[in-house]
């Protein structure tokens, strides 16, 4: 019996990961945290950990499958450290009282939450809980408190359905927070107002998926989004195109003998998009990718032309990928790999947006989306629209192009602007500022998604506050709970005259037990 708990934490965490895009179960997310904070009521603090470590595993190895191919030996390396924190989760939620229980539950998981979204490296917000709750009805949660408040509103909901269906009193607690949260969000947006409409066109090329970069191959690419640009065939304002689909080689540059075509290069590139803006009568957004002027690094940028052919602005991208776009600790990860890349991505360090003839345009590129902090940039330096140019081409099956739309949406209703997501292979999409997914590409297909979309200005709350709500949430809920736990240890020593490890408290408003060992009894009390 005492293995139990533990097997039953791997379906724990596989209804968690059911929620996740690409699925989108978000009902069966719900129950999977209920039965995680069953799982772990009664247990001393190695049973907690050791279930919800398992849980973690069960809920990130379906999540993030994609990353096998990439790397057979570093995704179980990650996995493991996403589920420590799960782990840790686990550590911090007191056995028993569901009051004490439950705050310090949501608590630790927005914590962790938010630790893996900014470290290490920059951090890997992936198969996050508030990809899940962007579907849920709660999503305008998320337009005040941000993508945590989400998170925190998933985790109160979960604890909700686990009392009602144990038909328990505490229901109303859980309840009555979720609404609380929801209600909060539906003040954010206060400040927002639109201005203007324009017409966009966002522009996928099509072709394979899961491919690896190759010189030979960058002529076709850029081809392919050519031919679909040029059968654009009604009036636009703005077109865009994805991340790294103007790769040019140095003008002098040979043409390698095993390349079925010349190489692009920069000159002809740049002539060729300045007649498809003046054919258009457009501005056009399209993301380069070439080495920088002194040669020791790669230059990963989006600019903005105008119809005359004028480069109005240029934004580089700021949060790079890491051990794909730089390499962490390179002098000593060389020892070990012949196959990191040879430079790295120089960021950028100027504001997220563009200025262009049609307004100005708050940009994240490719992975900068996943990251709420990017699209707050964007916006709070007046960004009036969100673009996302983006390039999942070389990943294995779709999972990461699904939750990279779930990161759009988030954006779109944390910021409550429009964003235009476009990528060579897919997804494209068109995302409302609730969320809703207007339109999508298919993978590999070649398409070009027309909508009109308003440019808005003024700050959500979500843009004005960022992450401190619930980052002040967690610090200051586990720091009350450790406080009365302190308190009510200085006088244990009176309370366990016997000092058999097993004492006899008020906690919490309940007198109960604390367990010592492995023991099952219920978590509510």
């Amino acid at each position: 019996m005492s293995s139990c708990p533990c097997l039953l934490a791997i379906p724990t965490g596989l209804l968690i990961a059911a929620g996740l895009p690409p699925w989108g179960w978000w009902p069966l997310t719900l129950v999977g945290i209920a039965l995680w904070f069953e799982l772990i009521a009664g247990k001393d603090w190695r049973r907690r950990f050791s279930i919800s470590f398992i849980v973690g595993l069960a809920w990130t190895l379906p999540a993030t499958l994609w990353m096998f191919d990439l790397t057979a030996v570093g995704w179980p390396v990650a996995v493991a450290i996403f589920s420590l924190g799960a782990g840790a989760v686990g550590i911090a939620t007191p056995p028993a009282g569901f009051t004490i229980r439950s705050f310090a539950f949501t608590a630790a998981l927005v914590l962790i939450e938010l630790i893996r979204w900014n470290y290490p490296f920059g951090g890997t917000p992936i198969a996050t809980y508030a990809m899940v709750g962007v579907s849920t009805p709660f999503w305008i949660t998320a337009r005040t408190f941000g993508s945590p408040g989400l998170t925190v509103v998933v985790a109160w909901a979960g604890l909700a359905f686990g009392q009602l269906v144990q038909r328990r009193r505490e229901t109303v607690i859980a309840t009555g927070i979720v609404i609380a949260l929801v209600a909060g969000g539906m003040l954010g947006s206060y400040r927002v107002e639109t201005i203007d409409t324009v017409d966009v066109a966002v522009v996928q090329g099509g072709g394979p998926q899961n491919t690896r970069a190759d010189v030979c191959t960058t002529r076709a690419v850029f081809e392919r989004h050519m031919t679909a640009s040029e059968i654009i065939d009604r009036k636009i304002d703005l077109v865009i195109w994805p991340e790294d689909i103007v790769h040019p080689a140095a003008d002098g540059r040979p043409t390698p003998e095993r390349c079925d075509d010349d190489l692009l290069r920069t000159t002809e590139a740049t002539n060729r998009l300045t007649r498809l803006a003046a054919d258009l009568d457009a501005v056009v957004v399209s993301g380069w990718f070439e080495p920088t002027a002194d040669g020791r690094a790669n230059a990963n940028y989006s600019i903005a032309q105008s119809p005359d052919g004028t480069v109005t602005d240029r934004y580089d991208k700021v949060r790079l990928v890491p051990f794909g776009e730089f390499v962490p600790l390179r002098s000593f990860i060389e020892n070990f790999s012949d196959e990191i890349p040879g430079r790295d991505v120089r960021s950028g360090t100027g504001p997220a947006i563009l200025e262009t003839d049609v307004g100005t345009l708050g940009i994240s590129i490719s992975w900068e989306i996943f990251f709420d902090h990017r699209a707050r940039d964007a916006i709070g330096n007046g960004g009036q629209l969100l673009l996302n140019p983006t390039n999942g081409s070389s990943y294995w099956l779709t999972i990461v192009q699904s939750q990279q739309i779930a990161s759009s949406r988030l954006r779109a209703v944390e910021t409550d602007r429009f964003v235009l997501q476009a990528a060579p292979t897919g997804f494209s999409g068109v995302i409302a500022p609730d969320g809703e997914v207007l339109q999508r590409t298919g993978i590999s297909e070649q398409k070009v998604l027309y909508d009109t979309v308003e440019l808005r200005t003024g700050h959500t709350l979500s843009v004005q506050l960022g992450a401190w709500p619930m980052l002040v949430y967690g610090i200051a809920t586990l720091a009350v709970i450790q406080g009365r736990r302190r308190l009510r240890n200085v006088g244990e020593s009176d309370l366990d005259p016997q000092g058999d490890g097993t004492v006899v408290h008020e906690f919490d408003g309940h007198i109960g037990t604390e367990p010592t060992g492995g023991d099952d009894r219920a978590g509510s009390v």
